[in-house]
């Protein structure tokens, strides 16, 4: 196994790896700088964007461009205008919240949900975003929405509010519908980090970014811990495989002073990595259908 300091972003919050196996690009988003950005797999060739507001998840479009979730709700982004327009706001009513973590389902529907600036009300919601361009809610009562993925078979959807647990839902692939919410792996010592982003690798075992604890875990389907690495940095906030092969897991991480946890003043916080050797192969990311 080897961690490679790919990029020296200096992100304020990196977040949202994101791989795309059509452009063989490697994204990802800093939520707090309020930019998109693109490298090569080697890190090369970046490129960036900037976005009007906090931004919590990117999702590429079938269409091309891309689909950005903000402070403000769900937008369009245009690549080569850079212009971002507004598709809805389910939360345009809670000023306390902004959008976070997303993914795009196999069906092609946007997956993502909100986060509370306090990290504390438990005010934010999880929602659905169709091809149609319609929004639905699919929870509520969350304190910050991360790591949302699904099995290889798209019967578990799996997502965490961070400072309390990682859950599984049974997922409804036909109706994009979630039920029979259950607790996966529970938060029960803070200082080992909490669960962040989160991606689900071809065997089906969940990898997860512990916040603030300097590792990722990887989870059986039943919640049991298979595997943990200690990473070279603490502030890690999600993961994505990617790579030609799928077998080169991308890291982002924060460079700005927690809310909660310890503080760390490692010059490569705000950075990207990208892990090899790890003898895993994760699963293509899907474009949104709208």
């Amino acid at each position: 196994m080897e961690f490679e300091f790919l990029v020296d972003a200096q992100n304020v919050l990196g977040e949202g790896p994101l791989w795309d196996t059509k452009e063989a690009r490697f994204y990802w988003i800093d939520s707090l700088g309020n930019t998109v950005n693109r490298c090569r797999p080697d890190g090369s060739e970046i490129q960036t964007w900037s976005v009007p507001a906090n931004i919590g998840s990117l999702a590429l479009r079938e269409k091309g461009g891309g689909v950005v979730a903000l402070q403000n709700g769900f937008h369009f982004l245009d690549f080569d205008s850079g212009e971002c327009e507004l598709i809805v706001d389910p939360e345009a009513d809670n000023p306390g919240t902004r959008f976070n973590d997303g993914k795009v389902d196999r069906r092609g529907r946007l997956v993502a949900g909100c986060m509370d600036y306090d990290e504390a009300s438990g005010s934010s919601g999880l929602y659905r975003l169709d091809a149609d361009l319609s929004c639905h809610k699919l929870d509520d009562g969350i304190v910050v929405s991360n790591g949302p993925c699904w099995s290889p078979d798209n019967k578990t959807f799996y997502f965490a509010d961070t400072w309390k647990a990682i859950y599984a839902y049974d997922y409804d692939i036909d109706a994009g519908e979630v039920s029979n919410k259950r607790v996966l792996v529970p938060v029960e010592d803070e200082s080992q980090g909490v669960p962040d982003g989160a991606t689900v690798d071809a065997e089906g075992f969940v990898w997860s970014a512990q916040v603030y604890g300097s590792k990722i875990n990887r989870y059986a389907p039943d919640g049991t811990l298979d595997r943990s690495i200690d990473f070279p940095i603490q502030n890690i906030t999600s993961v994505m495989f990617g790579g030609e092969n799928l077998d080169i897991l991308f890291v982002t991480s924060m460079g700005h002073q927690p809310v909660r946890g310890k503080k760390s003043t490692d010059p490569r916080n705000g950075g990207v990595f990208a892990v090899h050797g790890l003898g895993v192969q994760g699963l293509p990311e899907h474009r949104f259908a709208g």
